[in-house]
């Protein structure tokens, strides 16, 4: 099974989808992470022929539509509903976290709101996934 070298970040926030593009550049610069700013494009880019993500990071306050209304769509959709999800927020309330499992996420992450703090946040989270893909277990 490949390792996931492919990620798509949803966040309507432009200073946090800089500072992951920086993160994944220091820590993973042979991944491809490709950044939108709202769960429109992302459904909209998800449905289409091409594009296929090994993992989706989703934040879940964003306007027009949530996190959660795009998590739902995706697993609504028989094409979607296997690529695994990770809710990215600066929420960490229970019930934000409860809905996210609720609606099939495969993990909650609240942001860290230092850059070095973030860094180590996503070096973690891609030790785990590349983990997860290399031992086949979810």
């Amino acid at each position: 099974m490949p390792i996931p070298c492919h990620y798509l970040l949803v966040d309507d926030n432009a200073a946090d989808l800089l500072l992951a593009e920086e993160a994944f550049g220091q820590l993973a610069p042979d991944c491809t992470l490709t950044c939108l700013s709202s769960g429109e494009e992302a459904l909209q880019l998800l449905r289409t022929e091409t594009f296929q993500p090994d993992v989706v990071l989703l934040d879940i306050n964003m306007p027009v539509m949530s996190g959660f209304q795009v998590l739902e769509a995706m697993k609504a959709d028989s094409k979607l509903r296997k690529i695994p999800v990770v809710m990215l927020s600066t929420s960490s309330a229970s019930g934000d976290i409860t809905e996210a499992y609720s609606l099939h996420a495969s993990s909650y992450l609240v942001k860290s709101s230092g850059f070095s703090a973030f860094l180590e946040q996503i070096d973690v989270f891609l030790r785990y996934w590349r983990g997860v893909q290399v031992t086949g277990a979810h």
